[in-house]
Formats: C-alpha cells, structure tokens, sequence
C-alpha cells in the first residue's frame, strides 16, 4: 500500500554496515526530509562517509522517548539487533542488554511519541528455530515446534513479542516486522560469510542441511519499502528456492569437512580462534537441521521479489573467488585442531562403547 512517505526517520543501529546503509539509502530519498541515525556508539570511520546525510545522535534506547517527541519522528526503523555476542564487548549479556532490553526500552519510547505513524523492525527466520520436528516450509503463521536453543533466537521472540504488545497499545501505527534471511551477497560480512569463505567448512555426518539466504540489496529494497509504504504485519524476506549445505561447499570451492554432531561444537570453537566470530547454536542448529520459509506474503504485497537463494549465494562466491582469509599457520592450527576433536569424539565413543560392554 502506497501512502504519503514520512517526512523524518529515526534508525538505530547506525554504527554497523546494515544500518548505516539503510540509513544513507533512506537519506538519498528525496521525499524523506530528514533522517536522524540513533546509536550508542560512533559509527567507525569506514562508514562515516556513508552517513555523511544522516544527522548523527549518540544515545541508547532510554534517551529516545524524548528525541523521538523533539525530532518529530514519524517513522523508526529498529536495526539495532545484533545475532551474535562479541566477546570484546561484554559477551552475551551486552547482547541481550542490546537486544530484549534496548527494544523494550525503544518501544515503550515510541509509544510515547505522538507524530510516530510507521515503526519498522528487523527481525529474523531464527524465530521459528531449527529442529528435527520442523516442517518443510514455514509460513509466517507457523509456530517454532521446539524452543529454540540458540540465544539469537530466543531474543527474537522476546523482541517480537514486545512489538505485539505495541501493536494493540499503537494500533494506529503501521507496525512491520521483517524475518530476514541470513544476509549473503559481495559486501555481506556475517558469521555465515566468513565461515564460507575459508577453505574447509566443517559439516555434519548424515545431514545436508536446506539453506535460504537472501541478499542484502533485496534486504535493504524491502526495508526502503517499509518506511516509505503501508506494509504491516509480519513478513518473512528471503531468496526462493534452496541450497543444500552440500551443494554451498561446492559452489564455494571449499572442502567439506564431515565431523559427529558432537564435535561440530569442538569444530567451530576453531573458527572462533582463527578469527571467524562468535559462532552459538543457532549456527549449529542451523547447519544441522536446516530452515526454510515461504515468501508467498511478502511479493505479494510488496510486489518486489528478492533474487533467489542460488544467484544471491553465486554473487558472494564471485566476490571471494581469488583466495582465503586465513594465513598458512592458522590454516594448519585450524587443520590439527580438527584432527584432535575428531580423535577425542572416537575415544568417547569407544570408551562409550567399552563400558556399555562391562555392563551385566
């Protein structure tokens, strides 16, 4: 639904590449008058020129009720949602303070704002979960059949939960809550993009997860489309079709490493220490189980359809084809640190084993 675009957007969240680019995208639109970046911290150099346009305030969440009256917002887009803890910057805890607790605090504020009319926010697929009881596809309607393990996850449906409770205090408010996707594409640099883009990737023995990515141009073209249009409700953004974990390694070029689910944990612990992130369960359960969701909903009222999984993947791999990010001595330390894990879960299996075997 096509309505008069909102004169001025706050967006927070600004001081990472997602934000800021939505920032700086909504900034270059000439029906929208202003817009006001709303983080904590200073954006880092590499993306100041991108918000040279945006109108820059360093406050949290509990500073906002006042700005949002002052500015005049009409529109919040909510980017500041983070899906994995930084252990440089207060670990899990500050990722929950962030996330169920800042949009709490940014909700209550925005319910006090009374020129708001538009209130977007980020979410993620990672609320359904990842399981062995999944069904094949999820629908916006679908319920998580487990309570999903990763902390990422949870916060989702903490977040999702308190724009519930906006929507009926705010029902005049077009409220739109995007599921993304993991993001893919040239310039995505997430947990998942860097896991692909080193030369072994370690998988699980007897799975061949189904993946959906989507891109993050299409990511940033629906996200535009929220705050300058009538979308509300709930909406899940992703590429069709799938790709099997399998099918990624290959398009990749990189080397499949099967391992026991077990020692998946043991695997990625490397990939923290060879400088690929905070990898949680979400991953894991992710790479063992898979997920997939529809988007009948989305391109039907958006009327935009993202690329599909495989070109948004394809663009990546084009982007890392000429080489890999780890040098040769922490590509050898990641080699033997998988040689190890393997060699400790066949120990636990036959120690396992052997006791089973003593028993009367």
């Amino acid at each position: 639904m096509v309505t008069s675009p909102p004169r001025v957007v706050v967006v927070t969240g600004v001081s990472r590449p997602l934000g800021a680019r939505v920032a700086a995208r909504l900034a270059a639109d000439p029906r929208i008058e202003r817009v006001v970046g709303l983080d904590p911290h200073e954006p880092p150099p590499a993306l100041r020129a991108e918000l040279e346009d945006v109108e820059l305030i360093r406050a949290d969440p509990r500073a906002a009720s006042g700005a949002f009256t002052d500015l005049g917002a009409e529109a919040v887009v909510h980017m500041a949602v983070s899906s994995s803890p930084d252990a440089q910057h207060g670990g899990r805890q500050a990722m929950k303070e962030q996330n169920v607790i800042g949009t709490m605090q940014l909700l209550a504020a925005a319910q006090g704002a009374p020129g708001l009319r538009k209130l977007v926010v980020r979410s993620s697929t990672g609320a359904y979960g990842a399981s062995f009881r999944d069904p094949a596809v999820f629908t916006e309607d679908t319920e998580p059949r487990a309570v999903p393990r990763g902390s990422f996850a949870r916060d989702i449906l903490d977040i999702e939960g308190y724009v519930r409770g906006f929507r009926r205090r705010r029902p005049e408010v077009t409220a739109t809550v995007l599921r993304f996707a993991p993001f893919i594409g040239s310039d995505a640099h997430t947990t998942l993009t860097r896991l692909f883009a080193q030369p072994f990737v370690p998988t699980v023995f007897g799975r061949d997860a189904r993946l959906q990515f989507v891109h993050v141009d299409d990511a940033l073209e629906i996200l535009h489309r929220s705050v300058i249009e009538d979308h509300p409700g709930t909406f899940n953004v992703a590429g069709a079709g799938v790709l099997a974990l399998s099918q990624a390694v290959r398009r990749a070029g990189r080397i499949a490493v099967p391992l026991p689910e077990g020692t998946l944990s043991t695997a990625l612990a490397v990939a923290r220490n060879v400088g690929l992130g905070q990898i949680g369960l979400d991953q894991i359960d992710l790479f063992v189980h898979g997920r997939v969701v529809d988007t009948t909903k989305l391109v039907r009222e958006f009327g935009f359809t993202p690329r599909d999984t495989a070109a948004a993947f394809d663009d990546f791999i084009a982007a890392h084809a000429n080489g890999f990010s780890l040098t040769a001595d922490r590509l050898a330390a990641a080699e033997q640190a998988i040689l190890d894990g393997v060699r400790r879960a066949r120990a636990a299996i036959s120690e396992k084993a052997s006791v089973g075997g003593d028993a009367p």
